[in-house]
């Protein structure tokens, strides 16, 4: 009963963070926490090895409706590859309550981002150096976004970090970001996001392994779930329009964080 529980999360997880970007790891690492007292370290650690596989399969999948922006991908991947091995190192500092406390205010602080950006400006961009992209959806709209890749690679390095630490995959912050501060559009933002999420978890995981904070039995059962889920969110991302993302988005981040905040003072 426990093996076919840990694939129902992998399958819930893989779904719902390739849908919106997130590499699944919100879903995972509290569930692992809460119904298979697994210490935070070993939930991370696990986590993280499952959203390679997340990571791999919802890209294939958005590579092939072309919404992947591999250029930005990579530039971005400069800075979320290091913040990742540090933030991997650091979340052995943190003790289960502190942990569970940061993580659903950090949840719901992006969920409130997301609900201000109608009203929130992309960065003024005129004084720096930035790299122009385009993108054409299925209904022939095209729409140019640029952003600075110095500045890129240092938000970038916040979300490794985060994403280390957490071991969320870093889509819950690199999405918003992309979104809000370089206009980003939303299918491309997603899509890109779980690019670098697969990258930057390959970094991540290998640090947790090297600091034997994986717990292999129920990374194995959790893996064919997500690698299933991957392609199920990937596709359903496909036939849904942006503000729809978006608003899936947030629901997610609202209920997860608020849970995870209550269960910090249990």
């Amino acid at each position: 009963m426990e093996y076919i529980m840990l694939l129902f999360i992998g399958l819930i997880a893989g779904t719902v963070g390739s849908l919106v970007g997130l590499g699944g790891g919100i879903i995972i690492v509290p569930l692992l926490i809460g119904l298979h007292s697994l210490s935070p370290q070993l939930a991370v650690g696990t986590s993280m090895v499952t959203v390679v596989f997340t990571g791999l399969s919802s890209t294939l999948t958005y590579m092939k409706h072309k919404r992947v922006d591999y250029k930005s991908g990579l530039i971005l991947f400069i800075g979320s590859g290091p913040g990742g091995i540090i933030g991997s190192w650091a979340n052995k500092f943190l003790n289960q309550d502190t942990f569970s406390l940061y993580f659903g205010v950090f949840l719901i602080f992006v969920s409130i981002l997301l609900m201000l950006r109608d009203k929130l400006k992309p960065l003024s961009l005129s004084n720096m150096t930035v790299i122009k992209r385009s993108f054409t959806d299925n209904e022939g709209n095209t729409v140019n976004y640029q952003f600075p890749p110095l500045l890129a690679i240092f938000i970038a390095f916040i979300v490794g970090f985060i994403s280390g630490l957490f071991g969320i995959g870093g889509g819950a912050l690199l999405v918003p970001a992309m979104m809000l501060l370089f206009a980003f559009p939303a299918h491309i933002a997603v899509a890109t996001s779980m690019f670098i999420v697969f990258l930057s978890a390959i970094v991540s995981s290998a640090t947790h392994i090297s600091l034997g904070n994986v717990s292999w039995t129920y990374a194995l059962i959790l893996i064919p779930g997500a690698w299933i889920g991957g392609k199920i969110g990937a596709y359903i991302n496909t036939k849904l329009s942006g503000n729809a993302v978006i608003n899936l988005l947030r629901i997610t981040l609202i209920i997860l964080g608020t849970r995870l905040i209550i269960t910090s003072f249990l």
